[in-house]
């Protein structure tokens, strides 16, 4: 159980922070994330890891000399927002482009592309390595999660941009890295999230689950508690059989724990590991057992191999200095004379366009139902996580708090400056996706942005430009999270609440029809997304985007029929 926390939204920027003060000589803050406090070289290659945290080592712990040049740090099991991945890019870039690595999960596909995106528009050259290496969770190669392998992979990528290599050169390394490597994981027992008194699962007393996730998802089967050298050939067993590419003998072997497994219990099974892929005509290269990708305090460990060829080894070998991970030969970084900025960035004054008086009382009814959505989210934020963990990693509840809390934060901040509809709508939608991050943070984010668009700074809108407002917000979640009607997603909800709504421009039918598509959705198998590696064991429970998209529906609705009994001036449209 995680114990030691003041308050549980805050955990990761907290953890940030000690972090930096730690390791002030290799890592400095940014917005998002760290990079070294060293400047590297002009015109290397930025080598930038992130995703979600609970996994230190990975990824802040792996940023310096021969290893990252920049870690993009999101809340707890959640994707880092665009605008967290463009930050820490921008800080890490010295003129040689940008390399991102990180696992293949949707949130983390969403918002480091959207960044990628506006760094290319910026200039700036990207390119991207998302890492495959879980054979438990898919058979098609492409769709595999990203576990421990991204070290591997990560690690060499890194000493590639480390020697002078071009862009193109250290991202077809990183790929033929990636092509090579396979990882498979157990676990004993579940993760506990900070201020949770359960586990996100539970593995049955005596059993072992196989084929976890690293945030906190479990295994996609069980089996009866093992002795040591019986798991040690689980693992060794499934690597080998999906061996990857290349026929190289000689192998990168990582034995990774997950947090609670101590060194002791890996090196016994480290004992018969090794055995067993010598026998088998392996020659082990500079092997690691330890901590490197972890899930909070899961109790569990994961085997990865690396097919390595003559670079690809050289590579691996190659010297690095990172506060988490040093081999012989790294050399000493000195802090940087530029003072540090504290993780997650400071406060800046915004100015808005001018706007009419009009369109100022729109930005008031925004403010009023955005703080209406945020104490909503707040009460059903711990039902929504619950919601989620059946089949996914329990983190929406979390998100959805956080982002519900920025935008109405933003929304306040925005109206006392005199922003007008569509300003303060934009600042509210920037705010939810950039502290949410995550799956949901993305799509709330892109939706929020396409419904100001039919707003205006200079007038009030009338109920056209509502439909249209509704009608923006669907097709850019949409488009952007490529789900269909029956995915077993927010979509369910979504497209009953906006065809409703086209046909009547009644928000308090519309929000009926979303609760009863929300509702629907228990009787669906999940087919996109983390809860369809699970999508069985989601079958009964309704899916925790498509239900909080109804409890917000619900709660614009009362909060316009309530205005609309007590107009103060306002003409608002049900």
């Amino acid at each position: 159980m995680t114990l030691l926390y003041n308050d549980p939204a805050r955990f990761t920027e907290d953890a940030l922070r000690g972090f930096c003060d730690l390791h002030a000589n290799r890592v400095r803050a940014v917005p998002g994330g760290v990079v070294r406090s060293t400047p590297p070289p002009e015109g290397k290659v930025a080598v930038v890891i992130g995703g979600g945290s609970g996994h230190y080592p990975a990824f802040s712990g792996l940023v310096g000399s021969g290893f990252a040049d920049g870690a993009v740090v999101g809340n707890i099991f959640t994707a880092p927002s665009a605008q967290q991945v463009h930050t820490v890019a921008e800080a890490a870039h010295s003129g040689g482009g940008v390399l991102f690595g990180y696992g293949n999960y949707a949130g983390d596909v969403m918002n480091f592309g959207a960044a990628q995106d506006r760094l290319r528009a910026e200039g700036i050259d990207c390119r991207t390595i998302v890492v495959t290496d879980d054979i438990a969770s898919n058979e098609a190669n492409e769709q595999r999660r990203g576990i421990a392998g991204d070290f591997a992979v990560f690690k060499i990528a890194s000493a590639a941009a480390e020697e002078g290599l071009s862009l193109s050169e250290v991202e077809q390394v990183a790929r033929r890295a990636n092509e090579r490597t396979r990882s498979l994981g157990v676990a004993f027992h579940g993760c506990t999230l900070p201020g949770q008194n359960e586990p996100l699962f539970t593995v049955p007393e005596g059993q072992m689950a196989l084929g976890l996730g690293i945030h906190g998802e479990p295994g996609i089967s069980e089996v009866d508690m093992p002795t040591a050298d019986e798991v040690a050939d689980t693992l060794v067993d499934g690597v080998l059989a999906d061996a990857g590419d290349g026929d190289s003998s000689r192998v990168a072997v990582i034995l990774n724990g997950l947090g609670a497994t101590k060194h002791e219990e890996m090196f016994v099974l480290w004992s018969r590991i090794a055995a067993r892929l010598r026998a088998a005509g392996l020659t082990l290269v500079a092997p690691e057992v330890g901590e490197l990708v972890t899930s909070l305090d899961m109790s569990g460990v994961s085997l990865t191999l690396v097919r390595l060829d003559e670079e690809l080894e050289r590579l691996w070998r190659a010297p690095a200095d990172t506060p988490a991970y040093r081999k012989i030969g790294g050399a000493d970084a000195t802090p940087s004379r530029t003072p540090a900025t504290e993780a997650g960035g400071a406060e800046t004054d915004e100015t808005y366009p001018e706007a009419d008086h009009e369109s100022r009382e729109c930005a008031a009814t925004i403010t009023t139902v955005l703080d209406g959505i945020r104490r909503t989210v707040e009460e059903h934020a711990e039902e929504l996580g619950r919601i989620d963990a059946i089949a996914a990693d329990g983190d929406h509840g979390r998100g959805m708090l956080k982002g519900t809390t920025a935008a109405a934060r933003a929304a306040e901040e925005a109206h006392a400056a005199g922003a007008g509809a569509y300003s303060l709508l934009t600042r509210a939608a920037e705010a939810w996706e950039a502290e949410a991050g995550g799956t949901s943070g993305a799509l709330w984010g892109a939706g929020l942005r396409g419904m100001a668009t039919a707003l205006s700074d200079l007038r009030r809108p009338d109920k056209a430009d509502l439909a249209g407002g509704v009608e923006n917000f669907s097709a850019s979640i949409r488009r952007l999270g490529r789900a269909e009607v029956g995915d077993k997603t927010m979509i369910d909800a979504l497209v009953p609440f906006t065809d409703t709504f086209g046909r009547t421009h009644s928000w308090s039918e519309a929000a009926a029809a979303a609760r009863t598509g929300a509702e629907g959705t228990a009787e669906l198998a999940a087919r996109t997304g983390r809860a369809k590696h699970l999508a069985e064991r989601g079958l009964g429970t309704p899916d925790a985007g498509a239900v909080s998209f109804a409890l917000i529906a619900e709660t614009v609705a009362e909060a316009l029929r309530t205005r609309k009994e007590h107009p103060q001036g306002e003409n608002t449209h049900d």
